[in-house]
Order: structure tokens, then sequence, then C-alpha cells
């Protein structure tokens, strides 16, 4: 069995004890009846949600059998005529999170006014973060609602992406396709884990009745994307928020975050974890966004990375969820399905530009820059970009295109949440940036032999006030102030970081001039009150500057991210600092900012 080779290759595995549905304080359950109905026509599961267009049969907690001898139970959700002379493929949104309006995590407690999606935006049957049945059955698909191994009432423990997880989407695709109303094609759909689950799945294993999918914001790298962004500890309060969320008959869930204080560098267990998005061939439409602290980066690189003849990448310029019910997004999705679900030579490839990109404007904030809405391209990133160095002057705190002849230094407290050192960059005309930006930083620390450090760019106004992005609209707010602040409502702007002592990690073959890697898996303390070069490449940024706005580039100890939400707050810095942290510039320390221009 693959979970009990998990264990047997890694002994020192930590496994989070999770409670049964019934007595999760805070979970949504709604008992186990396997069995089959008619939902009606007009059907509405609770007052003030979406009802049903067309009458749906609802097959309940159905059996669905693994490979080792776990049973998984899935809600399937398909047209009356599927059971007669309409076969139609299936649609699977795989993940943890429970299925057909179960669980802990919910848009209602998730973000502020519903992440824009007014109640009767949906049925109240749909599994978090992925398609509403009550939309796609009338199209033509079914919707099959997953609880994954060791949640609700599916046998075995929880696991973290990696082989076992690939083989129980295999062995669920495979059931699927021989079942007497499916017409033989699997697609899966969703965001957040259930696009993990998309891509960790296809760069695994392969199976003819999987035609097409749908990674939805996604990540590829638990260690560099999730855990140890950087090469430190990253985002605790996430983690925790995510494994007290799950219940399931066997108690037990892997506890991949906790396994970094084990196992603080890359090594055989994180790379059983990545996602070698090189080996994806099925057809892919990608989403990306500027919006989340999670998916950024992987999502882009899975558009550039997969060796899928058929690939379509859109960034949106807002929050996933919100952007998952937009009606023109949802008929977008369809047209792509019915092409590879269903055969339908709809003009599909001929339509969709390859990649279909958003740069914000901030406008919210009070920016007269306008957003660029999904514009046309042919590759990301963009070809005609052109790279651009300023440097850092630490004597007026600016940057500047020309080299600063003196040197000097500016110095900010390593571990307070409040402390940072800036530099303001401002533009005489239009601008667009989009792109991976990069910094080199020659800094030191007296007190410490290492130091983590964390970049990040700010859109700022033309009196130099730092701007946010709104993810999706508020109708109650009065104005972006009036919304909390939490990183699924606001963006500020893309991050980077490192851990000084792991850049001797850097890995020149898989580094180009402008994307710095890391591989993590050595470190070398730095000398008390040595001066050393640190380069971090940030996540992708997309922005829109109107003449006079400009940029401020944030130094800091510690993630200068909103928070997801509200409840994981940090009251201290989570890093591992102690004392000043120093930054030279100007001189022989080249401190800059390199950015990608359109």
């Amino acid at each position: 069995m693959t979970t009990e080779a998990l264990k047997a290759q890694f002994p020192d595995l930590e496994w989070y004890k999770i409670p049964t549905p019934e007595d999760h304080p805070a979970y949504i359950y709604h008992g186990f009846e396997p069995g089959k109905t008619v939902l009606p026509k007009g059907h509405v599961r609770f007052p003030g949600r979406r009802a049903f267009p067309i009458d749906v049969i609802l097959d309940r907690d159905v059996a669905i059998p693994m490979r080792d001898g776990v049973v998984l139970y899935a809600d399937i959700f398909r047209s009356v005529e599927s059971d007669q002379s309409e076969k139609v493929p299936a649609i699977i949104p795989w993940s943890p999170y429970g299925k057909t309006g179960t669980g802990t995590q919910h848009y209602d407690n998730m973000a502020p006014f519903r992440a824009g999606l007014p109640l009767d935006k949906t049925s109240g049957y749909e599994k978090f973060e992925a398609p509403d049945p009550a939309e796609w059955v009338q199209r033509g698909y079914a919707i099959v609602n997953v609880d994954a191994r060791g949640i609700n009432r599916s046998g075995g423990e929880v696991v973290f992406w990696g082989q076992q997880e690939a083989e129980d989407i295999y062995d669920t695709i495979d059931w699927l396709a021989k079942q007497p109303w499916c017409n033989g094609s699997v697609g899966m759909a969703g965001n957040s884990w259930l696009s993990i689950a998309q891509v960790n799945y296809a760069s695994r294993l392969e199976h003819p009745a999987l035609k097409a999918l749908a990674p939805w914001e996604c990540f590829t790298d638990p260690y560099r994307d999730l855990v140890a962004r950087g090469g430190r500890k990253h985002n605790e309060g996430f983690h925790n928020l995510l494994l007290t969320g799950f219940a399931g008959p066997q108690t037990t869930a892997e506890n991949l975050p906790g396994m970094i204080a084990k196992r603080p560098l890359y090594d055989e267990y994180w790379e059983s974890k990545y996602i070698h998005t090189e080996n994806i061939t099925v057809p892919l439409y990608i989403l990306a966004s500027y919006s989340t602290m999670l998916h950024t980066r992987g999502s882009l690189q899975t558009f550039r990375t997969a060796r899928s003849a058929h690939k379509w990448l859109r960034v949106h310029p807002h929050q996933e969820w919100y952007d998952l019910y937009r009606p023109e997004i949802v008929d977008d999705l369809q047209r792509y399905f019915d092409r590879f679900l269903k055969g339908i030579d709809n003009g599909w490839e001929h339509d969709t530009p390859p990649v279909r990109l958003s740069l914000l404007g901030f406008e919210a904030s009070g920016s007269p820059a306008t957003t660029i809405r999904e514009r046309a391209e042919q590759e990301y990133p963009l070809a005609r970009q052109t790279l651009k160095t300023f440097y850092l002057n630490a004597m007026t705190k600016s940057l500047q295109a020309d080299p600063v002849a003196a040197a000097a230094s500016v110095s900010h407290a390593g571990h307070d949440l409040q402390a940072s050192s800036d530099f303001t960059l401002f533009f005489d005309g239009y601008t667009e940036i989009a792109g991976y930006a990069k910094v080199r930083l020659w800094m030191c620390c007296q007190q410490h032999d290492d130091m983590d450090v964390a970049v990040q760019i700010r859109k700022i106004s033309a009196q130099g006030i730092p701007l946010a992005h709104l993810n999706y609209p508020c109708p109650d707010a009065l104005s972006i102030d009036d919304v909390p602040d939490v990183n699924t409502a606001k963006t500020l702007g893309p991050q980077g970081f490192l851990r000084a002592s792991h850049s001797i990690s850097r890995d020149a073959s898989q580094s180009t001039e402008q994307e710095i890697f890391y591989r993590h898996d050595r470190r070398e303390p730095v000398g008390l009150g040595t001066i050393v070069p640190l380069e971090i490449t940030l996540w992708p940024m997309g922005m829109v500057f109107a003449p006079g706005e400009g940029i401020m580039l944030r130094v800091s100890g510690h993630d200068m991210c909103l928070p997801e939400v509200e409840l994981i707050r940090p009251t201290t810095a989570e890093d591992e600092n102690v004392g000043e942290h120093e930054i030279h510039a100007g001189g022989r320390y080249d401190s800059c900012l390199v950015l990608p221009f359109l």
C-alpha cells in the first residue's frame, strides 16, 4: 500500500490527530445516507440559495473502491436523461475539504462579503472551491464530489498530494469512465487544493479517459511555495487552519507542514511531494492571479513547463473564488470542456489566445490607472519585456537608474512586524510592468549568523502612499478602506524571501539572469557583520501606473502579505531573526532592483 510505503520510507513522518465529523466543533456534516434521489426542477437546498433549473439525479455517498481495498465516497450529480440515452462526461473536483457543502471552509467564513458572491449565486451543493452542480448538470456534465482519503466516511488516512493521492484519482477516473451514464470522458476542475491535485496527478500518472484539466490556481512545490518560501518557515497560521479543518473516521492526517521542523532543508521527503509539471501532456486550462499568497508562481510555472500540446493561461485580476462563478467564465470553461470532453468542434483553439494577461491598476484605491483585464498575449513571460535596473540609494531611500557613487547603509529591526527599509521610484509617464522582478541586496547582521529576508513591491500613489487592489466587488463597503485587511479581499504586491544561509545552495543550472533558483539542500552561516550579496526573485507581478505613480521596494525580516483570513493574523513575527539588518548600497555595493517593463 502506498501510504504504508510512505511511512516506511519516512519513519519520522508526523501524523496529526483529527476528530470525526460529528466531534469536530466547526464541521458541517449532513450524515451518511447512500442512495439515489431526484432533486426536482426548482429545488432549493436552503432558503436564499440557488434553485436547480432542471431535474437532477443525486447519487449520494456512492462507494468507489481503491486498489488497496480502501473505499472512498462521492456524491454524484447528473441529469435524469443520463440514466437513459444521454451519456455525459464526469468532472471531478478533488480535495480533502469535504463534499457537497460539508467541511469547515465556506465562502461565508473565508472572505469578507462572501468573496463577492451573493448567497443565491450557488446552490449550497457545491464542494468548496468547485463548480456548482446546479450550474453544470444543465450544461450536460456530471459533477462528482469526492471525499478524499481519510475525510468524512472515506477510508484511509489523509495525505498531502504525492503518489497516494495520484493513485486514488486514477482509480476514481477508471471507475467513473466505466459507469453506464458516463460517455467515457473525465475532466477535473477547481481552485487551490482542487487544482494542485490535478497537476499532481497528471505529473505522475496517465489514464486514457482523462481528457482535460482545469487547474485554476495551483502550486507545484510544497517546500518552496507553501511551508518554506526562501528556506524559512512560512505561513504557519495557514497550515494550522488547514490541519484543524480536517475530519474523518481514521483520526489521522499526514502533517506535511510539521515536517519542516524535522527536515528544514530540501531532501527526499520534499522531493517526494514535488510536482514535476514537465511530465504533463493532457490539455490544460490554467488560471493564475496576483491575489493569492499560495498559487501565483506555481500556476504560471505549470503553464511554462507542461508538455501539453494544448494549453491555455488566463491571468485574472480577481480572487479565485469570485472568478470561479463569474457567468462569462463559466461559459468559457464550458467551451473548453465541450471541446475536449465532448469532442465538439466549437472553435476553442482558434478563438482562445494562448495567454490572457491582466495588469492591476489599483483603481479602487483612487489610482487613475485602469486595470487591464485579460489582454490577449502569445507567451509568458512576454517576449517584448525589457529588464531595467534601478539602484538603491540608502541616503535618500530611493531607487535610481544610475549607479550610486557613495556607499551608505540603512537598517531595520529584523524581528519586528512593523519594521522595514523602504525605497521609492516614481514614473514620469504611463507604465506597464509584468513578469518576474529581482533584487540584489548587500546585507549584514552584527548580532546573528543568519538573516530571514523578505522583499515586497508595493504600488504607490504620486504622493508616495502605498495602494491596495480590491479583489472583488464589495457593495456594502463605502471604500477600499472599509474592507477588512485580509488577503482574500486585498492584493498588496508580490514578495520574495530568502534565508541568507541558504544562498550557498543557489543552483546555476536552474537559474537565469532574472529568476534565481535555490535548492535549499544546504546552508552556510553568515559571519557576524559580514556583508553578503543576496539575490531574490519575487513572485510574478503585473501592474499599470499612471504618470506620477510609482513603486516602493520594502525590505524586512517578515512576511508582509495580509493574512488569508482574520483569525490567522500573526501577533508576533514568525521569523528567526535577531538584531538589526543592515542594507548596504552605493559604491562597491550594487544593491539594485531589476524590473520587467513592457
